[in-house]
């Protein structure tokens, strides 16, 4: 398989909280777009592993994505380890994605952290044509970071996501095991910031759509400068 476009996270529905709406909009416009999760996120209070790759699956049906693949690293035990940068070098021969997400480098969650410099390093690794890993040696072109967690982040882009909002919500709210729909809050006693997770996330995407004039938008950071080629019809009004 050939991917235009890979998002990679650590757990099952990280994606869909953090970029699911571009993955919708990617689809949309005909370009192969996959997920990679490292772990099934086991260590969660709610929910068990199967039940969880049962909503990653149904997520992915709504997102539209053409591939989905769980890696199975150990959740909370994400480590910087080279078998782990090697299971993710090996998908990314096997994918071979031109452009890649990866989670932002920083942040509360040691395992989304940890799987941000994974997933740079496996890319990496992919593309060298000595090392000992089945398949033809393959570097992604472009790596972007999601930066949806953490606004004190001023992103290099933003993706206008008006118009995939709401199937965007449907994908996250597919993790029922993981998050409240209406009516599920008063028979619980028990509070998890988790609880509030959806409606924070849905807070931002009017945040940074706010920065550009939209309904809706999720941010971006690349490391590298970015290009334009025409300085005349730039979106975004500056006055």
């Amino acid at each position: 398989m050939k991917l235009d476009l890979l998002a990679m996270a650590a757990h099952p529905d990280d994606v869909e909280l953090t970029c699911g709406g571009t993955l919708i909009k990617m689809a949309r416009r005909g370009y192969a777009v996959g997920i990679l999760d490292l772990t099934g996120g086991e260590m969660g209070t709610r929910g068990s592993v199967e039940t969880r790759r049962k909503e990653a699956a149904a997520a992915a049906r709504i997102l539209g994505v053409a591939h989905r693949e769980n890696l199975g690293l150990p959740d909370a035990h994400l480590e910087m380890r080279m078998e782990y940068k090697l299971a993710i070098a090996q998908q990314i021969r096997a994918l071979r994605p031109r452009t890649v997400i990866l989670p932002y480098w920083e942040g509360r969650h040691p395992d989304h952290y940890t799987a941000s410099r994974l997933g740079y390093e496996g890319c990496f690794l992919a593309g060298l044509k000595r090392l000992d890993l089945e398949g033809e040696a393959f570097r992604p072109f472009k790596v972007l970071y999601s930066t949806t967690y953490d606004r004190t982040v001023r992103p290099s882009f933003v993706v206008d996501i008006s118009r995939e909002f709401s199937r965007r919500t449907r994908a996250i709210l597919a993790y029922g095991s993981q998050f409240r729909r209406k009516g599920r809050e008063r028979r619980s006693k028990v509070y998890m910031p988790l609880d509030r997770l959806v409606h924070e996330v849905h807070l931002v995407a009017r945040f940074y759509g706010e920065m550009i004039g939209v309904e809706h938008a999720e941010p971006f950071l690349v490391k590298e400068v970015m290009q334009v080629e025409d300085v005349a019809d730039l979106p975004v009004r500056s006055i």
